[in-house]
């Protein structure tokens, strides 16, 4: 079974970690969620749950960002992936620094060191200078910086529709089968270069 850490920070955007969780436990995934002071405040205020609630409802383990004891924080325990969704600009921050003061900038101190998979989503508008660097110093550390920048070529109708967008493409990252969205064919645009009025998303 692969398995995953998932946090969920303080930026806006707890949806795309709630979406993620699911389509990954779905999927045959083992998650530790980690939910930090904010991210719960987010949780609780955009979608109305809890972190125990959303760990019981999709059967993951459930983590105390203050425990830098727990399986997370070290690198013997091995893990597919890591993900930051939403990661907020304290976070990025914290990781670009090597600031490992919680559960979650240690797991992702983890996935560095141990050269694994780390994903993270930011989630803001407009991006500091200070951002920037910080992003562009993850990415230089391998980390995928995959913000949460919905598309609109497959006509969303709902927030759920835009969501999945986002989720789609972390789960691409992570080489897992998903029928979130329609993928992009080349059949979306006539040889004469317009719209193929035919095309259906």
């Amino acid at each position: 079974m692969p398995s995953a850490v998932l946090a969920i920070t303080g930026a806006s955007g707890a949806r795309y970690g709630v979406r993620l969780l699911k389509a990954l436990t779905e999927a045959g995934w083992e998650v530790h969620l980690i939910v930090t002071r904010e991210g719960r405040i987010n949780l609780e205020l955009e979608c109305g749950a809890s972190a125990e609630e959303l760990a019981a409802e999709h059967g993951a383990l459930l983590e105390d960002n203050e425990n830098l004891a727990a399986k997370a924080a070290s690198g013997s325990a091995k893990f597919d992936a890591y993900v930051i969704c939403p990661a907020s600009g304290t976070t990025l921050g914290k990781l670009a620094n090597g600031i490992t003061d919680n559960l979650v900038t240690r797991s992702g101190m983890v996935a560095l060191k141990e050269r694994r998979k780390l994903i993270v989503v930011p989630r803001e508008t407009p991006y500091a200078t200070i951002h920037l660097e910080n992003m562009t110093k993850l990415s230089q550390y391998g980390v995928v910086v995959l913000p949460a920048n919905p598309g609109y070529y497959n006509k969303p109708e709902t927030i759920a529709d835009l969501v999945d967008f986002v989720v789609a493409r972390i789960l691409d990252q992570l080489d897992v089968e998903h029928s979130l969205g329609s993928r992009w064919t080349g059949e979306e645009i006539t040889e004469m270069g317009s719209v193929n009025p035919d095309f259906q998303p």
